[in-house]
């Protein structure tokens, strides 16, 4: 017999953990890979995957069932490139891991080693519907920032989805300061670091770096090995039509390449040649202000005109103002300015792909990660309205199928001094 729950966060967090049969009925979907939402729809999980989603879904039985009329699902937005679980607090350099500017290591860093899943960032960031992350590293001394992690933000001690996913590299104005003050100093360590690591490949015991003095150590060669041969996507961060250029270039000598571009503020002047190049690009939703030299040319409709072009196209989190939850803002403009004459956007299914399979699909986890297609983790938010309008609120949320808490360090904050009374301490005594 199907048992219908009343939505509340007692009763989601009181459902066992992953192992039943969870079924939202009655709301809109919205799948996440593109398409329109589905009105009067269905999503089935179970054991932590999708099983079924859409109109005409028959509910298993013995299933738990979620009355989602009135209300939408999706699948859980996805970050990309943030610093989630780096960093508690970025002044204080001790709660810090964003960058190593004392290390003797570049590409060799893996910044999994550091997620705190505790952090208080990850809970307030979960709250608002946002359930994986891209986690990337700062670039600190080398134009080798190190290799990212995606994460999941679920309440428990396992945060890692997959260590090691990509390797991040800065070039342009970034990369030209860290290798010494110009763009054909970065390009030159770029290329002369994978030599080094093709030739660790063919003799890796007369390889040295093992010296403090070495521009290659032997973890950063192999971390390297694993870029030329395709193992690991190489994610570059650029702005400037002409540097995006000159990456492009890149996979001419470096065939197996896995590129992903990030950043790209004046993409849509070269979008014909990224999409012919087949390189996804992960880039800011809004960055429309000529605020360096390498951005002279950004625009609003940056994102809408390489969509148009082909690109397969993300957006970024990166430099987010007020957090990595105004991605779903971002993504809600782009369907707005399609009304706007002269500007190019995305539709309402584009742009929801845009914070959640796009950034998956960057990666080549679309199998895996962003969309409530079969098979995929069941990563599902239930929210009281359309996800893209900031006045929409998630009501429940699901990572791997596990129920998650409805509540942040901001709520208990809030709660904590709604009605404020007085005692023999101050409320800062309580316990939690």
């Amino acid at each position: 017999m199907i048992r219908v729950l009343l939505l509340s966060a007692a009763a989601l967090i009181a459902l066992p953990a992953g192992a039943q049969t969870v079924a939202v009925t009655g709301a809109t979907v919205a799948l996440g890979d593109g398409s329109a939402p589905i009105r009067n729809g269905t999503v089935v999980f179970r054991d932590g995957r999708i099983v079924s989603a859409g109109a005409n879904v028959a509910v298993p039985a013995g299933a738990e069932v979620v009355d989602g009329r009135g209300k939408w699902v999706s699948p859980g937005l996805i970050a990309g490139f943030t610093d989630l679980g780096l960093q508690d607090a970025g002044g204080i350099e001790e709660s810090n891991d964003t960058a190593a500017r004392g290390s003797p290591f570049a590409a060799a860093i893996d910044v999994s080693t550091a997620i705190n899943p505790a952090g208080v960032k990850i809970g307030n960031e979960r709250l608002a519907g946002i359930t994986r992350a891209l986690v990337a590293p700062d670039a600190g001394g080398s134009i080798f920032a190190g290799q990212g992690a995606v994460i999941d933000l679920g309440d428990d001690a396992d945060a890692v989805t997959r260590p090691r996913a990509f390797q991040y590299v800065e070039l342009g104005e970034h990369g030209a300061r860290e290798a010494g003050g110009s763009r054909p100093a970065a390009y030159a360590l770029f290329r002369d670091a994978l030599a080094q690591a093709q030739d660790y490949r063919r003799n890796p015991a007369a390889f040295g770096g093992r010296e403090r003095a070495s521009l290659l150590k032997r973890g950063d060669a192999e971390a390297l090995l694993k870029v030329i041969d395709g193992q690991m996507p190489l994610v570059v961060h650029v702005e400037r039509a002409s540097d995006i250029r000159t990456v492009l270039g890149l996979v001419r000598d470096y065939p197996k390449l896995r590129l992903v571009l990030t950043g790209a503020s004046e993409g849509w002047m070269v979008a014909r040649e990224i999409a012919a190049a087949k390189v996804p690009v992960v880039a800011a939703a809004l960055a429309d202000l000529p605020e360096s030299f390498e951005a002279v040319a950004a625009t609003e409709s940056n994102v809408g005109r390489m969509r148009a072009a082909g690109v397969q196209v993300a957006l970024s989190a990166a430099g987010a103002s007020g957090g990595e939850r105004n991605i779903r803002q971002y993504a809600g403009n782009l369907v707005a300015i399609t009304r706007i004459p002269g500007a190019t956007g995305l539709d309402w299914g584009q742009a929801l792909a845009s914070i959640t399979s796009g950034p998956a699909a960057a990666l080549g986890l679309e199998g895996e990660i962003g969309s409530l297609r079969p098979g995929r983790r069941a990563d599902v938010v239930l929210w009281d309205g359309d996800p893209l309008e900031i006045e929409s609120q998630p009501v429940a949320i699901w990572i791997d199928g596990r129920p998650q808490p409805m509540r942040s360090r901001q709520t208990e904050l809030r709660d904590r001094y709604l009605t404020p009374t007085e005692g023999v301490l101050p409320k800062a005594y309580d316990r939690r």
